[in-house]
C-alpha cells in the first residue's frame, strides 16, 4: 500500500474519481515498455514516471547528439554522447525515485523483443522507422499486449491504439500493409520535424497508456492525425483487415 509520501505525490490523480486509490495502485503495479527514447519517447517516459507507473523499461541503442536536443527533452547538453535509454533513465529517476526504470542500451528486436513484451502491460512505440513499427506490432499481437503507437514528421502527427484483446480492433499492419512503406522516407533526419509536435504526440501516447494501465476512461479508437500548421485534429475509423498477415489469426 502507498505510504503518506506516495499519497501526497499522487494526490492530484487520486482525487479523480475515475482513478482513485485503486487506479493509482494499478499504475504502481504496472509495467510499461517504451521503445525509443527520442522525441516521442522523452515525454512518454517522463510523464509515465511522474504519474507513478511502477516499472518502466525503456530501450534505445542510439546515443544523444546535439541535433536531438531541439526536441528530445529527456536529454540535455551534458547528455551528448550518452546512450539515450541511460540518459532518459537518469531524468526519470530524478523526477520520481520510486519508479523502477530499466534502461536497455540496445535495439529491442527478435527474441529479445518477445521476451520484453511477455512481461509488459502496455507497449509504446516511439520509434521512427516502419521496420521497427512492424516488428513491435507483430510482437504486441503475439503477446496480446496493447500497443500505443505515435508518429511525428514535419508538421504532422498521428496517434493510434491497437489492442489485441479486442477482437474488432485492427493492428498497425491493417493500417499500413507491409511493403507499402519506405523506412527512409519518414525519418526526422531526412524530413525535419517541429519541436513541440513530438511533445504533443508523445503526451497523447502517455495519456492512452495511463488510461490502459489505470482503468480510467476508455482507450482511443481509430486513427487520429494532427496538422500542426492548422492546429486541427482529424479522426478516422480503421477496420480490422480480415486478410491481414499479422492479426488475422485472431479471427
Amino acid at each position: 500500500m502507498m505510504d503518506d509520501q506516495a499519497l501526497l505525490r499522487y494526490s492530484r490523480q487520486i482525487m479523480l474519481p475515475e482513478v482513485d486509490i485503486e487506479g493509482q495502485e494499478r499504475l504502481r503495479s504496472a509495467h510499461a515498455l517504451i521503445i525509443g527514447a527520442g522525441g516521442l519517447g522523452s515525454p512518454v517516459a517522463l510523464y509515465l514516471a511522474a504519474a507513478g507507473v511502477g516499472k518502466i523499461t525503456i530501450a534505445d541503442a542510439d546515443s544523444v547528439e546535439l541535433s536531438n536536443l531541439q526536441r528530445q527533452i529527456a536529454h540535455q547538453q551534458a547528455s551528448i554522447g550518452v546512450n539515450k535509454a541511460r540518459s532518459a533513465k537518469e531524468r526519470m529517476q530524478a523526477l520520481n525515485p520510486d519508479c523502477h526504470v530499466v534502461a536497455l542500451e540496445q535495439h529491442a528486436e527478435g527474441s529479445a523483443l518477445e521476451t520484453l513484451m511477455a512481461t509488459a502491460d502496455v507497449v509504446l512505440d516511439c520509434t521512427d522507422r516502419f521496420s521497427s513499427r512492424y516488428a513491435i506490432n507483430a510482437a504486441s499481437q503475439q503477446a496480446g499486449v496493447p500497443l500505443v503507437s505515435g508518429a511525428a514528421i514535419r508538421f504532422s502527427g498521428q496517434l493510434a491504439v491497437f489492442d489485441p484483446r479486442d477482437a474488432a480492433c485492427p493492428c498497425y499492419a491493417c493500417l499500413y500493409p507491409p511493403g507499402d512503406s519506405d523506412d527512409e522516407a519518414l525519418s526526422c533526419a531526412e524530413s525535419g520535424v517541429m519541436a513541440p509536435l513530438v511533445g504533443l504526440i508523445g503526451c497523447f501516447q502517455a495519456v492512452e497508456a495511463f488510461k490502459l494501465l489505470s482503468g480510467a476512461g476508455k482507450p482511443h479508437q481509430g486513427l487520429a492525425t494532427f496538422d500542426g500548421l492548422s492546429g486541427q485534429w482529424r479522426s478516422f475509423q480503421v477496420p480490422r483487415d480480415p486478410a491481414c498477415p499479422v492479426c488475422s489469426v485472431r479471427a
